[in-house]
C-alpha cells in the first residue's frame, strides 16, 4: 500500500545526518537519485545536510577516533570551515548526473527567529526552487557561536520545513524509524510505523542516543518533528543507507510517520492571524478589495493610503476603501517604501525604490483574510 502523505507531497525538506553522509558517492548519489525523480514529477525538495563537521576533522588531523562531540567550539568551527567544501562537492558531483544545480545556503538559528531574516531567507530558498536548483542547507558551524546554534541539522530541517512552507520532513538517518526499545540490543524491539500524537510516552522511547558521527540522536528527531507537526508538516524517519532511501516512503511499511493535526495552509493562518500583532494599516481600492478576497496578492498599484510605521516583515492590516478589515497579512515593504510606491505599476519599483524586492506589498501566501 502506498502513503498519502508521501505521494501527494509537493514540497519536501530532506535532512541527510551525518552517519550517512560521509562523502562517499553511494549514499549521496542514491539520495540525488530519488530527489531527481521528485523534482522530474514536480515536487520541490530542499536538502539539508550534515557532514561537514565530519569531513573537516581528518583534513585538519582532529580528533582521528570519530567523535566529534568531545571537541570544543573552535576545533568544531574550524572542522566546519574545511569540511563545508568538500561536503558540497560530494553534492555536487552526485547531482550533475542529471543536470542538477545545487546551491549552498548557511543558516543560524537567528535567521530563522527574525521575521525580517525569516523573509530574507524564505525569499532566497523559494527564488533557488524557481529556478530549478537544489537547495543544500547546513547550520553555519563556522561562524555560529552557543546563543544562536541549533546544534543539530534535525530541529534546522524542521524549521526550514516550516520556512518554505513544506508539506513533508524526511529525516534520514542510520536507523529505520523509532523503535519501542533499542533494536541494537533488543532484537525484540518494534518498530512504531504511525505516531498520530507526540506524548510523553513517544519522547521516553526516544531517549538520548546519539550518532557517534553527528549531535542529533532519536530524541532531536521527535522534537524536530513536534515542530515540523506544528506548522502542518508531516515527518517521516527513516533509513538512509539504502537503495532509493526516499522513494521507498511511498510504502506503507517504511519508516516512522508523524502526522500534523492541520495543513500547513491552516497553521499559517494561525500564525499569521494570531500571533503577530497588526503594527500597520493599508487601505486598498475596490479592484485590489475584490483580488484579495479572491486569494490574490496585493499590488501597490492597489493601495490608496499607508498608516502607521512599520518594518518589512510586520503585520498589517488591509482594509477597503470604506475602512473595513478585510485580511491581516505580511508586508514585504517597509512603511516608508510602501507610501513611496503607493499606487504604481510593478513594473516601476525598481526605479522608485532603487531595488524590487517583491511585485507585491503583500504577497498572497502572507495574507489571511478577516
Amino acid at each position: 500500500m502506498t502513503r498519502p502523505a508521501f505521494t501527494a507531497a509537493r514540497r519536501i525538506v530532506i535532512k541527510a545526518g551525518s552517519a550517512i553522509v560521509d562523502g562517499q558517492s553511494p549514499a549521496c548519489a542514491a539520495i540525488a537519485n530519488d530527489i531527481a525523480y521528485l523534482r522530474a514529477t514536480g515536487v520541490d525538495v530542499v536538502l539539508v545536510s550534515s557532514g561537514a563537521i565530519a569531513l573537516g576533522c581528518p583534513r585538519l588531523g582532529i580528533n582521528r577516533d570519530g567523535e566529534t562531540d568531545r571537541l570544543s567550539l573552535e576545533q568544531k568551527q574550524a572542522a566546519a570551515a574545511a569540511g563545508q567544501p568538500a561536503l558540497i562537492q560530494a553534492w555536487e558531483q552526485a547531482f550533475a548526473a542529471h543536470n542538477i544545480t545545487t546551491a549552498q545556503a548557511l543558516i543560524t538559528l537567528d535567521v530563522t527567529e527574525s521575521r525580517r531574516r525569516w523573509l530574507n531567507a524564505r525569499a532566497t530558498l523559494n527564488t533557488l526552487l524557481g529556478y530549478g536548483a537544489i537547495p543544500i542547507v547546513n547550520e553555519n558551524d563556522t561562524v555560529a557561536t552557543d546563543e544562536i546554534r541549533y546544534g543539530d541539522n534535525d530541529r534546522l530541517a524542521a524549521r526550514v520545513a516550516q520556512l518554505i512552507g513544506a508539506d513533508l520532513l524526511v529525516l534520514l538517518s542510520d536507523i529505520e524509524g523509532l523503535y519501542d526499545a533499542d533494536p541494537r540490543s533488543d532484537p525484540a524491539a518494534r518498530l512504531i510505523g504511525d505516531i498520530p500524537t507526540i506524548d510523553a510516552s513517544i519522547h521516553a522511547m526516544a531517549g538520548d542516543a546519539v550518532s557517534s558521527v553527528g549531535t542529533g540522536g532519536m530524541k532531536t528527531k521527535i522534537l524536530a518533528a513536534e515542530m515540523a507537526a506544528s506548522s502542518g508538516c508531516a515527518t517521516a524517519i527513516s533509513l538512509g543507507s539504502v537503495e532509493k532511501p526516499v522513494l521507498r516512503l511511498a510504502s506503507k511499511s517504511c519508516g516512522s510517520w508523524f502526522h500534523p493535526s492541520q495543513s500547513t495552509a491552516s497553521a499559517r493562518e494561525q500564525w499569521i492571524a494570531g500571533s503577530l500583532n497588526p503594527v500597520g494599516k493599508i487601505c486598498v481600492d475596490d479592484g485590489a478589495a475584490s483580488a484579495v478576497l479572491q486569494g490574490k496578492s496585493l499590488l501597490p498599484i492597489g493601495a490608496i493610503s499607508i498608516d502607521g510605521k512599520f518594518e518589512r516583515g510586520d503585520t498589517v492590516q488591509i482594509t477597503n476603501a470604506g475602512g473595513k478589515l478585510i485580511a491581516r497579512g505580511i508586508s514585504a515593504y517597509d512603511a516608508a517604501d510602501a507610501r513611496r510606491i503607493l499606487g504604481r505599476q510593478t513594473g516601476e519599483i525598481e526605479a522608485i525604490l532603487g531595488y524590487r524586492r517583491s511585485a507585491a506589498l503583500v504577497h498572497t501566501d502572507d495574507i489571511v483574510l478577516v
